[in-house]
């Protein structure tokens, strides 16, 4: 498929209206992850941002709600998302570069660049660990067929000087991202989400910086929601994480 019908679509709101969606009805659709993701990035006006499986965009023009003036360039591997993610910058009014690409075999335009930021949220499951989605674009943003070490590698290629590199994965990949980094990237920091306190994480954001020697930092993890359980319906996110998701606030102490 290269491209989706309107009528296979939906129409999504993030950060409040900020950010209109175009989001496959059936296939995959971004949750809150791409919006921690994009609220994590430290980025100033001016400066540039890769990010690798951008799918139909949601964390790229996320960040760009909260930091205008940014140079913005997006690799999706499937057409009909790459599609949408142009669409939706279009919707948007931002100028996104989308280049449809495997990140592995980046056009040379893409690899003769650096930039100042990277960001990317790769699938969560490795290959086989997981029963495959009906859709097949669901399978392929979920599951895990290049090596998660691939992505950070690229990630280091692409990254200029000082640069950042920001990746929200399952807490249970945090030793693979670690050793990925060696070698490639430093000043390593590891912030945990965790659903309630008490919780164990389920999620990180792991930065890491191009050139950088601080000592690895483990960050108190942010509590998404309020309370030990869920005691009713609706939402029940802290003041912090609903400012992050409705008001394009960065991420609290981090």
């Amino acid at each position: 498929m290269t491209r989706f019908e309107d009528k296979e679509l939906t129409r999504n709101n993030f950060l409040g209206g900020r950010v209109r969606l175009l989001q496959p009805e059936a296939g995959y659709r971004a949750g809150v992850d791409p919006v921690f993701l994009a609220a994590s990035v430290p980025a100033r006006t001016g400066q540039s941002v890769l990010e690798l499986g951008c799918g139909a965009g949601a964390a790229i023009l996320c960040l760009s709600a909260r930091v205008p003036g940014l140079k913005l360039t997006g690799v999706e591997l499937q057409p009909a998302y790459a599609d949408l993610a142009r669409r939706n910058a279009e919707m948007n009014g931002v100028d996104l570069d989308l280049v449809e690409a495997d990140l592995t075999a980046l056009p040379t335009a893409i690899r003769q660049r650096q930039f100042d930021h990277v960001i990317a949220n790769p699938p969560y499951y490795r290959a086989g660990a997981h029963s495959r989605a009906n859709d097949t674009g669901r399978s392929i943003a979920l599951g895990e067929d290049t090596p998660l070490q691939d992505w950070i590698s690229v990630a280091a290629k692409r990254l200029a000087p000082q640069g950042y590199l920001h990746m929200i994965q399952k807490a249970e990949r945090l030793p693979d991202m670690i050793v990925a980094c060696t070698g490639r990237l430093g000043s390593v920091e590891v912030l945990p989400l965790s659903a309630r306190t008490g919780r164990e994480a389920e999620l990180v954001i792991l930065r890491a910086r191009k050139g950088g020697r601080a000592a690895f930092r483990l960050h108190a993890p942010l509590i998404l929601h309020k309370g030990e359980r869920h005691e009713m319906d609706g939402e029940s996110y802290t003041e912090q994480v609903s400012a992050v998701l409705r008001q394009a606030a960065p991420l609290p102490r981090f």
